[in-house]
C-alpha cells in the first residue's frame, strides 16, 4: 500500500466519511426508524429484525465477494465503487414501503457497504506504515469516529422528526440519510483515489495463518452475533419504557459522541498488544453496556449504558485491524480484513431476526438484550486465548 502524497490525515476524514455512510447510516440509522417502521406496518419484532437480517446476508455475500476480487482490484477501487452504491440504496430504501423493496434495499446495502468496510481498513493501515502509534490512531479513528459521526446525525434527528411528523414520515428519514450520504462522497472518493497499492501487491499471495488465528476469528464472531441486538432493538426498548422522543434521541447521540470518542480511551491499548486481549476487553465492556439497561432499568443507566456500549462498541473492528497489522505483511492485510469481515457477517446474520424471535417468545425484547451480552462474554473468553503471531 502505497501511502498518500500529502495530507494524510485529510485522506483518513474521507475513509471516515466513507464508513459514516456504510456503517453510521446504512447499518445503524435502521434502529432508530425501526419502531416507526414496526408500528406503521404493524410488524413484529422477528419481521422488524428481519430487514437487519437481511442487511446482514447482504454483507456476508458482499465479504465473501471482495475476497474474491481484492487480487484483481484494488482496495481504493472497491472502497469507491461501495460507497456510490450504498449512497444509492439508501436513497431508493424510502421510495417504497413494501416488504420486498425494503428487503432487496436492505440486502444491497449490505452488499455494498462491506465492499467499503472490507477495505477501509487496509487503506487506513498504509497510511502511517512507518510510525506505529500514528498508525493504531489512524486504525481507531476511522472506525470509531466514521461510525460514530453517523449514528449522532441520524440520533439528533430521526426521532425528533418522527415525533413531529408521526410514523408515517419514516420513508422521508430514508431520504434524509441518503441526501447526506451524497454531500460525503466527494471528500470519500478523493481519498481513495490517494491511496494505490503498487502494481506488484496485486500478484502477492501471502497464505494466512487461519488455524493459528481462530481464537480472533470466534471473538470476533462472538462481537457479530451479540452487538447487533443493541443498536437493532435499542429504540423499540425505549419506546417499550415510555421513554420520549427527546431522551431517546439524546441516548443515541451520546452513543454517537462516546462513539466518536473510542479512538482515544482504546488508541494506548492497540499500541501496546498485539494479541487478543484488546478484543476481549472491548467485546466485555460491550457485554456490559447491553445489559445495564434491563438488569437495572431507568433513565441514568440508559445514559451509562450507551457510554459504556459506545466507548466500545466499534473498536473491535479496529482491534482486529490493529491485530492483522501487528502479525500480518502488508500485502495480506486486505485478504486478512475480508476474512474477518466474512466471519463477522455471517455471525451478524443470526443476531437481529433470532434477537426478534426471543422477544417474541418472551413478549420482551430486553431478554434479548441480556441473551447478546451472554453471547459477547463468550466472544471475549475466544478472543483471550489469541496469541501474537
Amino acid at each position: 500500500m502505497s501511502p498518500p502524497q500529502a495530507r494524510p490525515w485529510l485522506v483518513l476524514t474521507g475513509l471516515a466519511l466513507g464508513l459514516t455512510v456504510t456503517n453510521g447510516f446504512a447499518r445503524f440509522a435502521y434502529g432508530l426508524l425501526l419502531p416507526a417502521m414496526k408500528s406503521e406496518m404493524q410488524w413484529n419484532y422477528a419481521q422488524a429484525g428481519w430487514l437487519n437480517t437481511a442487511n446482514a446476508l447482504g454483507y456476508i455475500t458482499g465479504a465473501v465477494l471482495t475476497l474474491a476480487l481484492i487480487r484483481s482490484v484494488s482496495s481504493a477501487r472497491l472502497f469507491a465503487f461501495g460507497l456510490i452504491t450504498t449512497t444509492l440504496a439508501l436513497l431508493a430504501t424510502g421510495l417504497d414501503a413494501a416488504l420486498w423493496w425494503q428487503t432487496l434495499w436492505r440486502i444491497l446495502a449490505g452488499v455494498f457497504g462491506a465492499m467499503s468496510f472490507s477495505t477501509a481498513g487496509a487503506l487506513a493501515a498504509g497510511l502511517f506504515q512507518g510510525d506505529p502509534r500514528r498508525n493504531a490512531l489512524a486504525i481507531a479513528i476511522l472506525f470509531g469516529s466514521g461510525g460514530g459521526l453517523g449514528i449522532v446525525l441520524a440520533g439528533a434527528v430521526l426521532p425528533l422528526m418522527l415525533d413531529a411528523l408521526g410514523p408515517e414520515s419514516w420513508p422521508t428519514g430514508w431520504i434524509l440519510i441518503g441526501v447526506v450520504s451524497l454531500l460525503f462522497l466527494p471528500l470519500g472518493l478523493w481519498s481513495s483515489s490517494q491511496l494505490r497499492e503498487p502494481a506488484q501487491a496485486q500478484t502477492i499471495v501471502v497464505r494466512l495463518p487461519i488455524r493459528r488465528m481462530l481464537p480472533e476469528l470466534a471473538g470476533y464472531a462472538g462481537f457479530g452475533l451479540g452487538y447487533i441486538v443493541y443498536l437493532t432493538f435499542l429504540s423499540a426498548w425505549m419506546v417499550e419504557q415510555e421513554a420520549s422522543a427527546g431522551f431517546i434521541a439524546l441516548v443515541w447521540v451520546l452513543l454517537g459522541l462516546c462513539i466518536c470518542f473510542s479512538p482515544l480511551i482504546w488508541r494506548p491499548v492497540f499500541a501496546r498488544y498485539a494479541s487478543g486481549m484488546p478484543l476481549a476487553l472491548i467485546l466485555t465492556a460491550i457485554a456490559i453496556g447491553s445489559a445495564l439497561p434491563v438488569m437495572l432499568p431507568g433513565g441514568s443507566v440508559l445514559l451509562l449504558s450507551a457510554v459504556v456500549f459506545g466507548l466500545s462498541v466499534f473498536m473491535a473492528p479496529g482491534a482486529v485491524t490493529n491485530f492483522t497489522r501487528q502479525n500480518l505483511p502488508p500485502e495480506s492485510w486486505a485478504r486478512a480484513m475480508s476474512l474477518f469481515t466474512v466471519v463477522f457477517a455471517v455471525a451478524q446474520t443470526v443476531g437481529p431476526y433470532g434477537a426478534g424471535l426471543v422477544g417474541d417468545l418472551f413478549d420482551n425484547i430486553g431478554i434479548s438484550l441480556l441473551a447478546a451480552a451472554g453471547v459477547l462474554l463468550i466472544g471475549a473468553v475466544a478472543a483471550l486465548r489469541q496469541k501474537s503471531l
